[in-house]
Formats: C-alpha cells, structure tokens, sequence
C-alpha cells in the first residue's frame, strides 16, 4: 500500500509550473502507478489559465476548490467544487481561474487504450 499526502516531499519535490499557469505537483504517477498515467494537483491563482493544449491520453478534471471557465474543444463551460471533467484523448482544453480564489484541481490521467 502506497499512502500520499499532497505535502509529503515525494510529491512536493514534482512542483512544475503546468502549461503557463497553474502550480502543479505530481501525487501519484508512472514510478509508482501500472495502468492510470497519473494524479496530480493543480492550483491557479486568480485570473491565471492553464493554456490550451492536448494531451495524448484521457483526464479527467476534478475542482476541489475555487471557480472558472473550462474550455474543452469548442464548448465552454462554468466549472465549480465538485465538478469533473472528462477530456478526451487528443482534444484541445484549457481552464481559466475567473474567480476571486484559488482554483484546486485533481488531475487524473490515463493513457488510451
């Protein structure tokens, strides 16, 4: 069994900067997972976008907290605590914080099958 906290330093040493504007770090991933890609958490101040781009597996977007804007080809829509995403494999997809605090997600991916 594999436990993980999001402050633990395994995952607090994954901190990258996530496609131009979201705080990310890597809780789980392919060193430790055999059949999901990865789960990561993002965190976008106010105001910051995490770029359109396109990823070559399926995710899922989960917002822990805050609010925005998720763009997933060519339909937007208004995202809050407790919705998810699906984003499928090969399509565009961006997530813009247009709130007043913190947008929290959970980002879990999988290769295509």
């Amino acid at each position: 069994m594999i436990v993980r906290n999001v402050k633990d330093k395994a995952v607090m040493e994954t901190t990258y900067l996530a496609h131009g504007g979201a705080i990310a770090q890597m809780i789980l991933d392919r060193r430790i997972l055999q059949e999901i890609g990865f789960l990561a958490i993002a965190t976008l101040a106010p105001g910051k976008k995490i770029e359109a781009h396109v990823d070559p597996m399926e995710e899922i977007y989960f917002v822990l907290t805050g609010s925005g804007e998720m763009a997933v080809d060519d339909e937007k829509r208004e995202v809050g605590p407790g919705d998810a995403t699906w984003i499928p494999t090969g399509s565009s997809h961006s997530l813009l914080n247009n709130g007043e605090a913190d947008l929290v997600i959970l980002v879990v991916a999988s290769p295509h099958w």
